[in-house]
């Protein structure tokens, strides 16, 4: 079963209450998405610790209900 966009976003927000989320359904199937996290909890981070932070929010769903997630990450 895909993952619905309010669904990505709560566990995004979940785990970083403070960033801002932009989420785009690229297809309109509920299994490929573009996102963009603003949170300050990636400040110092490299990108790859940024991705491995936000896939590590999604707790397994990647790769399972979600099938690709193209993402963009920053620091505010």
């Amino acid at each position: 079963m895909p993952l619905s966009k309010e669904d990505l976003e709560k566990h995004i927000k979940d785990s970083f209450p403070d960033s801002k989320i932009n989420i785009e359904d690229l297809r309109g199937d509920g299994d490929h998405y573009s996102a963009t996290v603003i949170s300050k909890s990636f400040e110092g981070k490299s990108k790859i610790e940024q991705h491995k932070m936000v896939y590590d929010s999604l707790k397994g769903k990647m790769g399972n209900e979600l099938h690709a997630l193209m993402l963009k990450t920053r620091s505010e």
